[in-house]
């Protein structure tokens, strides 16, 4: 009986641990940076595409979260409506159905090719 007891807390513990390590975003911070520092800090380190690509391109990418910029709810939130209007939401993890890889473990989101300079 003691060790059930043993078993079950152990299997609590680290149900609730994996839960906790499950949040895909860091929460915000208390005083976040200026959004023009943020973009310009992003751009110059390549986490996220620079505002002026081609939606679907390979420039079209967020590093961060692996999924096109275009399409990223979760550094773009006014994304989620359009996503939701079409049934395409994960609502247990909060991104895009079509992008959750905690439910869809062999989704594959691939970036597009680099296209070949004209000579």
């Amino acid at each position: 009986m003691r060790l059930t007891k043993i078993i079950t807390r152990c299997s609590l513990a680290l149900t609730l641990s994996l839960a906790a390590s499950c949040k895909s975003d860091p929460p915000a911070a208390a005083n976040p940076a200026p959004a023009a520092a943020t973009a310009r800090a992003d751009e110059a380190t390549g986490a996220h595409a620079p505002a002026h690509v081609e939606p679907g391109s390979h420039e079209d990418w967020c590093q961060e979260h692996g999924v096109p910029e275009s399409q990223c709810t979760r550094c773009n939130p006014s994304l989620i409506a359009a996503f939701k209007a079409t049934g395409d939401w994960c609502q247990e993890h909060g991104v895009p159905e079509s992008q959750c890889r905690l439910c869809n473990p062999d989704l594959k989101i691939e970036r597009p090719p680099k296209k070949e300079a004209a000579q």
